[in-house]
């Protein structure tokens, strides 16, 4: 064979190789476009100076409820909190916005109110509602917690030294998919991690019941808070543990060195000298006698599942839902337990719901909200027949949580906030609503 043509040909078999080689490499760098959530941070600094009293604006994405002394406090998710003259309930009357960036939950005594911002407690003086003044701050309070984002798409990696997130911006980017090499099915999106959705990454609840003996004095938040006061002593939840905040010095609140430890806590209920709270496996009874230092009696446990829980006499009553961020897609119902014996609650009866969220119950009446299926009220004078003893149903409304208080009922859902006159039953009547601006 001539060499020449043997040499030829092994050049033009090594470029072929290099070639392919090439191909190989470039298949295994692809390019593509595609939308994450993208944070926008709100530094530490500019965090703890933005306490402030605004003009009103609308309801956009309504959260908790809380009643004191005829005005009413409306947490916009994330944001702050309305503020509304009720002192005729059927024209209430928006008086300012208190922005407080991340905030969820509230509770008030006297002229103060506390609130969650992001990772701190703050507390404002409110005695002038046209100048609140942030008072102190305990920071590094709660966990690090964000809000909503949109679900479905891949979430950037967190910077928790940038700040806080103040919101999400979803942008289009272009970034490398690298194969396996093994699986090319498989890709690796470096920098990023798919986020959890909703309450999974955040903190949002709603309100029933009353938080307090003395409604003057403490106002009324509702079954699924997660802050409370009793005398001289805030209870505030994290989802991991209760916080002790002693509030002798209203103004000037101190975190004291009680912090009970309990997986997977979500709300708070007072009543007398115990409290009662609801985790996504049970439901626990603290003595409060000694305010400062809570003492478990018991735990009644339950398949795990969110749980608000209002208490009435002898008898506590708990919702459980299905949904992703409680754990559970089965149980819909609502549970009446015996706590006569508050080291050996029992449970008494079990009723099936849609997918039941607050509650609240004022002497034999029990408000049930049951998400998309309204606001159902019942006699529950005898405990076992309650749904066999309706009072009214409310449709077309999407319930979440409502107080009871001497015959007006607060409910607030995704739509917007309701108040009803329940003070001749059953006579219930609709007596203004505040709707959701969209």
């Amino acid at each position: 064979m001539n060499l020449n043509y043997c040499i030829q040909n092994s050049k033009s078999l090594a470029m072929i190789l290099l070639l392919a080689m090439v191909a190989v490499s470039c298949q295994d760098k692809v390019l593509e476009r595609y939308k994450v959530n993208s944070p926008v941070y709100l530094s530490y600094e500019d965090l703890r100076k933005a306490v402030s009293i605004e003009a009103p604006v609308p309801l956009k994405n309504p959260g908790k409820i809380y009643f004191k002394d005829n005005y009413i406090f409306i947490n916009e998710y994330f944001k702050g909190i309305h503020v509304y003259d009720n002192s005729d309930p059927k024209n209430p009357v928006s008086k300012g916005f208190i922005n407080i960036p991340g905030n969820v939950d509230i509770a008030i005594k006297e002229q103060t109110l506390y609130a969650d911002s992001y990772i701190d407690l703050v507390a404002i003086d409110i005695s002038d509602l046209t100048k609140i003044k942030e008072t102190s701050r305990i920071q590094n309070v709660f966990p690090y917690a964000v809000p909503v984002n949109e679900a479905g798409i891949i979430t950037e990696t967190l910077d928790q030294s940038r700040g806080v997130v103040l919101e999400w911006k979803v942008t289009e980017v272009e970034k490398e998919i690298k194969n396996s090499g093994q699986n090319p099915q498989i890709m690796f999106y470096e920098d990023f991690a798919f986020a959890k959705n909703s309450a999974d990454g955040a903190f949002r609840a709603t309100s029933t019941s009353l938080s307090g003996s003395n409604v003057s004095a403490m106002g009324v938040g509702g079954s699924m808070a997660r802050f409370a006061i009793k005398d001289n002593a805030l209870y505030v939840l994290t989802n991991s543990s209760i916080r002790v905040i002693n509030i002798s010095d209203m103004n000037h609140p101190v975190a004291i060195n009680t912090n009970i430890n309990s997986w997977g806590i979500e709300t708070i209920f007072l009543r007398d000298n115990y409290m009662y709270i609801g985790a996504n496996n049970g439901m626990s009874i603290y003595d409060i006698s000694e305010n400062l230092n809570p003492k478990l009696l018991s735990t009644f446990s339950h398949i795990t599942s969110c749980d608000p829980v209002v208490v009435q006499d002898d008898y506590a009553f708990v919702t459980l839902r299905s949904g992703r961020t409680c754990r559970n897609n089965l149980t819909n119902q609502l549970d009446v337990i015996d706590i006569k014996d508050k080291k050996a609650p029992k449970l008494l009866k079990s009723y099936s719901f849609i997918n039941p969220n607050g509650l609240g119950i004022d002497n034999t009446t029990l408000f049930i909200c049951d998400g998309t299926d309204g606001l159902k009220i019942y006699n529950a004078k005898d405990i076992y027949n309650i749904t066999s003893n309706p009072i009214a149903h409310f449709k077309d409304i999407q319930a979440t949580d409502v107080i009871p208080v001497d015959g007006l009922l607060f409910m607030i859902g995704d739509d917007g906030f309701y108040q009803y006159d329940y003070a001749s039953v059953p006579n219930i009547k609709l007596l203004s609503k505040i709707l959701v601006e969209k």
